[in-house]
């Protein structure tokens, strides 16, 4: 199984006071911090190396988690430095890490699906990309792909179309070459490299069916929390 570029370097604004002093994958969720919550999730779905790119704040992630050895991982951190890159200047940072091919997921999101079929799906095509996607319908946040026959074929966060049923699920195959054409040590958002790669035909696009849970806000927040609790209980974990 790839590595995992885990983005976790935001301000996390949509939820102060809270965040002005613990980073956001630091929060309490189910009763412990969100991020071991995922690194589990990520152990359990095959995961065996993880590249933390943090920013704000940063310190307490790695001084909580250090090199993954209890969760059964091995993790390694990339920090932005003085100024924050963005989610495509921190992953740029990050790549000398991350070998050839790597997962992408951002620090807020907790994605309870099949990574090992996304995988294979990937494998058996010859592109740089792909992202999986979901059939939102903007119910948990405003949908930004046209999706078909396996492809992404629209993709816009900023200004969405009315025939954009699916969104960006929060994960993503990416190849090196891929990467490499985010400027080094530049201000870059991600979202900005994955339109690049939509217009030009080489994103991938993989339909996952379980629904995303994140973070990002306090209903976020307690939703995910209810959730992981659930899981949690149903597994005797």
């Amino acid at each position: 199984m790839p590595p995992v570029a885990l983005l976790a370097g935001g301000l996390a604004t949509r939820l102060h006071p809270v965040t002005r002093t613990v980073p956001k994958a630091m929060l309490e969720v189910a009763g412990e911090p969100f991020i071991k919550h995922q690194a589990e999730l990520l152990q359990e779905k095959g995961v065996e190396r993880i590249v933390v790119c943090a920013g704000y704040l940063g310190e307490q992630i790695r001084d909580y988690l250090g090199k993954g050895e209890r969760l059964g991982l091995a993790i390694s951190y990339s920090f932005d430095g003085e100024r924050l890159l963005g989610t495509g200047g921190a992953l740029r940072n990050a790549l000398p890490l991350l070998g050839d091919l790597f997962w992408v997921t951002y620090g807020d999101s907790y994605l309870d699906t099949d990574y090992a079929a996304i995988l294979d799906y990937f494998l058996s095509h010859d592109k740089p990309a792909l992202m999986a996607v979901y059939k939102n319908k903007g119910r948990w946040d405003k949908s930004n792909i046209v999706f078909a026959e396996g492809m992404a074929l629209l993709y816009d966060k900023k200004t969405p179309q009315p025939d954009m049923q699916y969104i960006d699920y929060g994960l993503a195959l990416l190849r090196k070459e891929a990467v490499e054409r985010i400027p080094t040590g530049e201000i870059f958002d991600l979202a900005d490299l994955y339109k690049k790669l939509v217009d030009q035909r080489e994103m991938l696009a993989f339909e996952v069916r379980e629904r995303f849970y994140e973070i990002g806000s306090f209903a976020g927040l307690k939703e995910t929390s209810e959730y992981i609790a659930g899981r949690k209980k149903q597994s005797g974990g």
